[in-house]
């Protein structure tokens, strides 16, 4: 950290800038207007019993307002019974079992003839050679 140090202060003393007196008046008037921090931060007002009054009724009011609103609105539909009886909300719906063109052992056996095809097809486009890898001295 020294070197460090030492270096940097070497290379500012190096720095040689041309400051127009212009330039140095406004920076010295900068400087000069800066006024230093206080250190107190602005205490918070006290508050007051009346506040805490109005604050608390504020918010009950606007807890019954939003209850009263709520309340007010639509009435929910009532389930309407069908023809078994049950009641229910929902639409009718059309429920068909699904069926199965093939058995899954045959879908499993496309699905890895179809991943062998797009390896081959990979390792063509990408110019390695699957015979190469397959023979046991790589030629």
């Amino acid at each position: 950290m020294d070197k460090l140090t030492r270096r940097l202060r070497d290379d500012a003393s190096q720095i040689r800038a041309d400051v127009s007196p212009e330039l140095d008046a406004r920076i010295r008037a900068s400087l000069e207007a800066v006024e230093p921090v206080n250190a107190e931060s602005p205490k918070p007002a006290p508050r007051t019993p009346s506040m805490w009054w109005w604050s608390s009724l504020v918010g009950a009011t606007s807890a019954i307002a939003v209850i009263v609103l709520l309340n007010l609105g639509t009435q929910p539909e009532l389930p309407v019974p069908t023809e078994n009886g049950v009641p229910t909300l929902a639409p009718s719906l059309n429920i068909e079992r699904a069926v199965l063109t093939a058995p899954l052992e045959a879908e499993l056996e496309n699905l890895e003839s179809d991943l062998r095809k797009a390896e081959e097809a990979l390792r063509a486009d990408i110019g390695l050679d699957r015979r190469a890898e397959d023979t046991p001295d790589g030629s």
